[in-house]
């Protein structure tokens, strides 16, 4: 198969980058409305935590009500009215809400977990860029019901770690009004300047999802958005506070059993384990975190995947120590490689390897974003002691970007891995009116004893993410002996990486967008610059709809050159050689907004030396603000030249939330490769913001023929924020 040549590619990223603002025009508006400011009063008493807003302390600040559509009618005002109060006092930051509705019983909320779904009910949000360095924030969601929502911002939404759980607080109120929330934010929470006088950027997002309305104070044009931090707003009027210096410390306790069966043991083990976790703040913009005896778990098992490629399977992180500050430590190389991939430390062959201590440093000095990580694992079976360090620094460069370098090293007795990279990335947001643009790049290399040969992995890659027209190319290299063995790596080889989607919005028949001539290009070389595998993609046609639901039809050609026999499931085996098909594919998606909602993909073609056909069904009822079920379903049909087989995952969720601090929820899955039934039933209670504690249980049950409980373990896990 041919490829786009670099040099054609550039001068198509040229001409397309030119196309928009030629022929179609921008909207005057810049994505700001005045007032662009707002003025936090400070107040003697805290205003009582109930979400009615009727303290008087409220009628101190003076709210702001300028808020603009983003969707559906970018820069209309909004349909419904909107008012933001903020007060403070020494302690914390208070923000008083209120979402007026016209018609109270169409507000959206089945939702009191926390992390719940954002676009799926009505939810308010806030972002605090407390650095003021209109890259990083802090972003805090409230849905009707109380429910809430907090993630760590990176380089302007590039990075969103959702993970990261602030201690916060918020309570809400449901009335013929509208819904209106107040919320509490402790500076300790937040990471700031010791400055007398605080400048911050803020902005406030609002979805009505009856109606699929998007407003915003500041940045609301498409193109931009609540991430977007050097659109925000400013936030005045704090004085002489500070986060503080008080030391938190998390003492944790878990006390349980577990039991194996034949064919895996016949062992019983009382688990006992205790350890602590503490947070220091060395400066008020640097935390210090040290854990030791770090336990994980109450954190829920990995989804199962079967693998049907040549290539290994990437895991996210789950564990709470690592992900939170977790963004600082992104490199630049868009996924994969991941010079360092968390999941090395403390996990080997799915088995947990005791971690004894270790420390992370996060935070900001000056333009410097920095990051450290150091942790010592123990031994345990085939697996030595061994200590894992990252460094990461980053470093403000023009508006909107940074130039940064990173260094990792795991070392134990007589062995060392290590990896040194650097990585720019330079953003524009005005380009041809309020268009994005971004051009960013990497270099890492690795030093390993036994390996001596050509050991560096590059990227360079041009983005264009805008609204109207979204296009992208790259170019990734990674060399036979890179080895980032505190990382992730694929495949090997040159990847050059291609594509474009011109999406206008009709504004007929309830269409939101269309996607029109959508073409995605990926073309792989191997180590010594052969010609390995290529995935081409068409979609004639993609809609989505102003209702939340969405249709495409793709249409995939595939290239692919074995140089060795592949056994892509147990007795099925591809010959080497080199192959090309093509196949097909519908998928459905409805609004999660619906009690009853999912997605549905179905697709056919030609498969290596047969076809292939697969069907996959994933759907979520919610039958109010307690309840909800799930499930995913996914079957492979695969008929090659020597046989057929198939293969089937299936998994499904149960969760009930008594509250916004108390949840239960039972997870279950299967594959017929494992032939393994896992389930995972937990409670966890909140019994005060900061403090956890868990009851687990978990079954493993054998299904290869009759069924049989292979592993069954039940746990308790106490772990409680004490600041001093």
């Amino acid at each position: 198969m041919r490829y786009l040549t670099l040099s054609y590619a550039f001068r198509s990223f040229l001409v397309l980058s030119l196309f928009p603002a030629i022929v179609f025009p921008q909207p005057p508006a810049n994505g700001h409305s005045e007032p662009g400011s707002i003025t936090a009063v400070p107040v003697a008493t805290p205003p009582t935590l109930d979400g009615r807003l009727t303290d008087d302390v409220w009628n101190l600040a003076s709210p702001i009500t300028n808020f603009t559509q983003s969707e559906p009618f970018e820069g209309s005002p909004p349909t419904e009215r909107t008012e933001v109060r903020i007060v403070y006092d020494t302690r914390a930051l208070y923000i008083g809400i209120s979402c007026y509705m016209s018609w109270p019983e169409m507000i959206k909320a089945n939702e009191m977990s926390r992390d719940f779904e954002l676009f799926s009910e009505d939810n308010f949000m806030v972002i605090l860029d407390t650095y003021h360095d209109m890259r990083n924030g802090f972003q805090f969601v409230v849905n009707p019901n109380g429910a809430r929502y907090d993630a760590l911002v990176t380089d302007e939404g590039n990075g969103v770690n959702s993970n990261w759980n602030g201690i916060w607080d918020v309570r809400t109120t449901i009335t013929d009004q509208g819904w209106f929330a107040e919320i509490e934010i402790p500076f300790s929470t937040l990471r700031f300047a010791d400055l007398p006088d605080q400048v911050w950027g803020i902005n406030f997002e609002r979805l009505t999802r009856s109606k699929r309305e998007q407003v915003l104070w500041q940045g609301y044009l498409r193109n931009q958005g609540i991430q977007k931090l050097s659109q925000a707003g400013l936030l005045l009027g704090i004085h002489g506070v500070s986060r503080g210096r008080d030391l938190e410390i998390k003492p944790y306790g878990l006390t349980g059993y577990q039991q194996e069966f034949p064919p895996l043991g016949n062992d019983r083990t009382a688990l006992t384990k205790i350890g602590i976790d503490a947070k220091y703040p060395v400066t008020p913009t640097l935390t210090l975190d040290v854990t030791t005896n770090t336990d994980f778990a109450q954190v829920e098992s990995d989804q199962a995947q079967i693998n049907l490629t040549r290539f290994p399977l990437y895991y996210p992180e789950k564990r709470d120590f690592f992900l939170e500050g977790s963004g600082v430590f992104d490199f630049n190389f868009g996924g994969s490689p991941r010079p360092f991939y968390s999941r090395r430390i403390g996990i080997a062959n799915e088995d947990q390897i005791p971690i004894l201590a270790g420390g992370r440093l996060v935070g900001r000095a000056g333009p410097y974003n920095i990051g450290f990580l150091d942790m010592q694992t123990g031994g345990k079976s085939e697996e030595s002691p061994t200590n894992y360090a990252v460094l990461r620094l980053k470093r403000d460069i023009l508006g909107h970007s940074y130039v940064g370098i990173l260094a990792t090293n795991k070392e134990l007795t007589g062995y060392h891995n290590r990896l040194f990279g650097a990585d720019v990335d330079l953003r524009l947001s005005n380009v041809l009116g309020d268009n994005n643009l971004e051009v960013g790049g990497a270099i890492a290399g690795t030093e390993t004893p036994n390996l001596q040969g050509q050991a560096l992995a590059y990227r360079f890659f041009v983005d264009y993410p805008n609204d109207l027209i979204r296009h992208f190319i790259g170019i990734r290299s990674i060399q036979a002996d890179f080895n980032p063995e505190m990382g992730f790596v694929s495949r090997y080889g040159k990847q050059i990486s291609w594509a474009l989607t011109f999406a206008p919005r009709p504004d007929a028949l309830g269409i939101r967008s269309l996607e029109l001539i959508p073409v995605e290009m990926e073309y792989y070389l191997d180590v010594n610059n052969v010609p390995e595998s290529a995935n081409w993609l068409w979609r004639p046609l993609g809609v989505h709809w102003e209702s939340g639901e969405d249709f495409e039809f793709n249409v995939m050609r595939n290239f692919d050159r074995l140089s060795e026999d592949f056994e892509i499931s147990p007795g099925f085996v591809i010959p080497q050689g080199r192959y090309y098909f093509t196949h097909f594919e519908l998928q459905g998606v409805s609004s999660a907004s619906r009690a009853l909602s999912g997605a549905v993909t179905y697709g056919w073609g030609h498969y290596y030396t047969g076809n292939r056909s697969y069907w996959s069904v994933d759907m979520v009822l919610k039958t109010g603000p307690h309840l909800s079920l799930s499930g995913n379903f996914t079957r492979n049909d695969i008929r090659l030249a020597d046989g057929a087989f198939y293969t089937l995952e299936a998994g499904g969720r149960v969760r009930y939330a008594f509250s916004t601090l108390l949840d239960a929820s039972l997870y279950g899955q299967w594959n017929n490769e494992d032939q393994e039934m896992n389930f995972n039933f937990r409670i966890h209670w909140i019994p005060e913001i900061g403090s956890d504690i868990y009851l687990v249980y978990n079954h493993l049950v054998d299904t290869g023929g009759l069924l049989t409980t292979a592993r069954a373990t039940i746990l308790a896990k106490v772990a409680y924020r004490i600041v001093m």
